[in-house]
């Protein structure tokens, strides 16, 4: 069965789990969870992807992350491609250090936010590594010291948390452990960590039979949700999904983007492509860059090798292009030119 596609959209909530191969230990030293997090503090920085929370166990690592500049596809790829290089080379091994793909759940905010929070770092607590919560609240490997004011991890938002607690600093922590706390005697949680409780649920029929209950549902491990959630996620994917394949059979590519994007506005293919700051050439970049991306399916890398920009650049004219009108009716134009 081929593997499902990622869901992402800006701003999502995602719980990323990665396992080590076969349960092997991903992390044997000190110098090795140090590497990992200031590799992640780094890419979350360069990203602007706020990291909610997190702990870090021997064989696994637990991520709450809100999407930010880039898809969080990409910059877990960079994350784990980059300390498996360096972990190997460091202990002189050979292989694949990580189990498979990680798993993505994105999450519905309310009520799974403080839920997720609070799991997550329990983690360590379940797992014997602590004895209690006064042990846990200067864990150095899970993001609730942060919080609890014992460490200092500028890459955590551990702010939009302690907001969610109150308004002073001493009161809202006092109240977040509290919350935290309240959690030790829930054990495991599956239905927060994929389970596939969709297939028990009946499918997809059943799902949308269910808009409006309040009963939860998860979906096929992707989706952590309400009914309508779900129904509005999985519209969205298929949305994206049937756009880049209408553009595969319809034989598109980056040439033909240029040239149909140029002749549109007037211009020279030449002068997309150049770096001069007209507006109408930047524009015409900028509807590039959001619909090589959003209907070609060319990450952000590759568009930035070809077109010589930087990944930031691209990220930014993407971004642009899709606050453009003229865009959608470019992209209408450019799938009507072949029909």
């Amino acid at each position: 069965m081929p593997r499902k596609a990622r869901i992402d959209a800006p701003g999502a909530l995602h719980h990323i789990i990665v396992r080590g191969i076969e349960r092997t230990a991903i992390f044997r030293d000190e110098t090795d969870y140090e590497n990992f997090l200031l590799r992640l503090g780094r890419l979350l920085t360069e990203s602007s992807t706020p990291c909610l929370a997190w702990a870090l166990m021997g064989n696994h690592v637990h991520l709450l992350l809100r999407t930010g500049r880039v898809p969080v596809s990409t910059l877990m790829r960079r994350l784990l491609t980059g300390y498996a290089q360096q972990f190997n080379r460091r202990h002189g091994r050979h292989g694949v250090l990580f189990q498979n793909r990680y798993k993505s759940i994105l999450c519905e905010e309310e009520p799974y936010l403080l839920a997720l929070v609070r799991y997550i770092h329990l983690t360590p607590l379940r797992a014997g590594l602590v004895k209690d919560m006064a042990a846990l609240r200067s864990y150095a490997r899970c993001g609730h010291s942060a919080l609890m004011g014992k460490a200092t991890r500028e890459w955590q938002d551990a702010e939009y948390i302690l907001r969610l607690f109150g308004g002073r600093l001493r009161q809202a922590r006092r109240a977040y452990e509290r919350f935290v706390a309240e959690g030790v005697d829930q054990g495991r949680r599956p239905e927060l960590v994929g389970g596939g409780l969709i297939r028990s649920a009946g499918g997809w029929s059943s799902i949308k039979a269910m808009r409006g209950e309040e009963m939860r549902v998860m979906g096929d491990e992707r989706i952590l949700g309400g009914g309508d959630f779900v129904q509005s996620v999985l519209e969205q994917a298929q949305e994206r999904y049937e756009k880049k394949t209408l553009a595969r059979v319809k034989g598109f590519d980056l040439e033909t983007l240029i040239e149909r994007v140029a002749e549109k506005l007037c211009l020279a293919a030449a002068d997309v492509r150049s770096a001069v700051k007209q507006r109408v050439p930047v524009r015409g970049r900028s509807s590039i860059c959001a619909l090589a991306v959003d209907y070609l399916g060319i990450s952000g890398r590759e568009l930035s090798r070809r077109l010589n920009l930087s990944p930031s650049a691209v990220s930014k004219l993407a971004q642009r292009g899709r606050k453009d009108p003229g865009t959608e009716t470019l992209a209408k134009a450019f799938f009507q030119a072949r029909e």
